[in-house]
């Protein structure tokens, strides 16, 4: 009987055209996607939203650093902005490159103006302390002074050491006549300072309506990382004064 011949069938290649095609085909539907993206991220539809009630929280502020450019603060306060913090410094050395500019150009345009400092976990708290003091000897600041604890972008320390370096922060700058408010977010307050300074007055970070956790009693609140404010190229962190208009007169009469 005659044997059957077997013949190894070819695999087809995808001539030179098609894979040019192809890889044209690829590259577009890779650009629109990029560009879906784009338009998100720049319109924030994955961001939290917080609606404001200006009637209800009537004092609305900014807070700003070097990454935010040259600001015109005349067209901030003409945006019905009240306040705005300023970065100063962070750790024991960095002091922030428009700092002075951003503090003389607001007091100039007739805004309550505050400092923050960047709390380095890493570093010891009343030095810290001392070069916010020595950074903000001279401005023309109407707010307390402020420190910023976060974890992101921060050294590895735990969480005891943390709280004692911002105590001694605390204390430095109230033995040196300063009133103190901490800035922190939702994870920051539950690990550093719910329960370990409550005596401080709290700057809270939150996506959510003030009147739902007005439980916390935060002083003021940052709603959102993209505001958009004229006079303030690109986003623009947004906050307000937890209160009345009354309210915030009597707080400054305090100070």
């Amino acid at each position: 009987m005659a044997r059957k011949r077997h013949t190894k069938k070819q695999s087809k290649s995808l001539s030179p055209t098609t894979t040019r095609k192809w890889l044209v085909g690829v590259g577009l539907v890779l650009l629109v996607a990029l560009g879906v993206l784009v338009y998100v991220e720049r319109h924030h539809l994955f961001h939290p939203h917080v609606s404001i009630d200006p009637a209800r929280f009537p004092i609305a502020g900014i807070d700003v650093s070097r990454h935010n450019g040259d600001i015109d603060f005349e067209r901030v306060a003409a945006c019905d902005v009240t306040f705005v913090f300023v970065k100063a410094s962070e750790g024991v050395s960095h002091r922030d490159a428009n700092f002075k500019r951003n503090c003389r150009a607001a007091h100039a345009a007739g805004l309550k103006v505050g400092a923050y400092h960047f709390f380095r976990k890493g570093r010891d708290g009343r030095r810290q302390a001392q070069h916010l003091i020595a950074t903000t000897q001279g401005m023309p600041l109407d707010l307390p002074l402020v420190i910023d604890i976060e974890d992101e972008k921060n050294d590895r320390v735990d969480d005891t050491t943390t709280r004692t370096r911002l105590r001694d922060m605390v204390a430095e700058l109230r033995d040196n006549g300063h009133r103190v408010i901490i800035y922190t977010n939702g994870d920051g307050y539950k690990k550093y300072i719910k329960g370990h300074f409550d005596d401080v007055e709290l700057w809270l970070s939150s996506f959510k309506n003030p009147d739902s956790i007005a439980h916390i009693g935060h002083r003021f609140q940052q709603y959102s990382y993209w505001g958009e404010v004229e006079g303030v190229d690109g986003d623009v962190d947004l906050n307000i004064f937890n209160g009345s208009a009354t309210e915030w007169q009597q707080w400054l009469d305090e100070l």
